[in-house]
């Protein structure tokens, strides 16, 4: 079940505001260059619906179903419609079987679950408050979606947040309080009349193993060749390597499955100060982007070009110095807020 809430009157005033999100916000604090070419100017760069995003989609859509009917068949079924062109694509074929895999132990880690289930795909819109004077910014809302709401035996309500990861190091869950979206999204949910105490994060591990491809007849005579070589009778016992079956793929995805740690659940109480904290940040970025479009300030953060040890999206406009082939080669024009859409597909580039 989905639900969408309003937590200000909703007039004309005030849907004439302009709407943000928490991906806009955060671009903002960490680059306000690369945000006006995303939010001012609408750019995106060619190719930026990259795969790591459709993967964390298509499995953000199974566990929507699978929390919403328990029906594995279900689950299953839509991950075989959303990798419908694996056959001819062998990145759709191995993200295909981690879905697939990832689904089947998943649910087998949670067949009951120790909370009750409530609305999914919360969406929400709000005014941004000043903490101060409690009046509403006159220029912006801010939309935003959590994956789900939940109340625990004990009573109290919680946001789920479901979240597919390469690894889980050893500080991966001590960062998790820094989240700055999820406190937001406390604080306005709050907001919206929904009594929430934390968030639940619910992280899915994707492997790294690669179904083996095994090797041509050319492949297995040159190494057939080359052992013999080095044997003293001239003679080989190797065999060729097969492909590995997509069931034997699966059964060994499976076992790597079993492992305790390839699904983690993080419960986070979300306090008074980190609320505070929040009300008071987001307000003063809001000041400092109308300040921005004013002065035309959209000040390029250095620190930030490869801050993900590869180059900001827009890493090549800037270091063409605006040069317009580059923005009319190497980049699209797309709405906002993609995150937004009710399927949850999103073209914005991952920051």
């Amino acid at each position: 079940m989905e639900l969408s809430m309003q937590c200000t009157p909703t007039g004309r005033n005030e849907m004439e505001k302009e709407i943000t999100t928490y991906s806009m916000w955060n671009l903002f604090r960490n680059c306000r260059r690369a945000c006006f070419w995303r939010y001012e100017k609408h750019l995106v760069p060619v190719g930026a619906d990259d795969r790591p995003l459709r993967f964390g989609t298509v499995i953000h859509e199974a566990l929507r179903i699978w929390h919403t009917g328990r029906d594995l068949g279900a689950v299953l079924a839509y991950i075989d419609r959303a990798f419908a062109n694996r056959s001819s694509d062998p990145e759709l074929k191995q993200d295909w079987h981690y879905a697939t895999a990832m689904m089947k132990g998943y649910t087998g880690r949670y067949p009951v679950e120790e909370w009750e289930g409530g609305p999914t795909e919360v969406t929400f819109q709000c005014g941004i408050e000043n903490p101060m004077s409690r009046g509403l910014s006159r220029t912006f809302r801010l939309a935003g979606k959590v994956d789900g709401l939940i109340q625990k035996r004990d009573g109290t309500q919680h946001i789920i947040e479901h979240k597919t990861a390469s690894v889980i190091g050893g500080d991966y869950v001590e960062r998790l309080w820094t989240d700055l979206q999820i406190t937001l999204y406390t604080h306005l949910v709050r907001r919206s009349g929904a009594l929430v105490n934390g968030v639940l994060y619910n992280v899915l591990v994707k492997p790294k193993l690669v179904q083996a491809r095994g090797e041509s007849e050319e492949e297995f005579q040159a190494r057939s060749a080359e052992l013999a070589a080095r044997n003293k009778s001239g003679k080989s016992s190797a065999q060729r390597r097969m492909p590995e079956s997509d069931e034997e793929f699966q059964a060994r995805l499976a076992t790597w499955y079993s492992e305790p740690d390839r699904f983690v659940r993080v419960e986070l109480l979300i306090d008074d100060d980190a609320i505070r904290n929040v009300r008071y940040e987001l307000w003063e970025l809001t000041q400092q982007l109308l300040i921005a479009r004013r002065r035309y300030a959209w000040y390029q953060n250095t620190s930030y070009c490869f801050h993900y040890g590869r180059p900001c999206p827009y890493w090549p406009i800037c270091a063409s110095k605006d040069n317009p082939v580059v923005i009319q080669s190497q980049y699209l024009e797309r709405p906002p807020h993609t995150e937004l859409n009710p399927t949850g597909d999103t073209v914005d580039p991952v920051f």
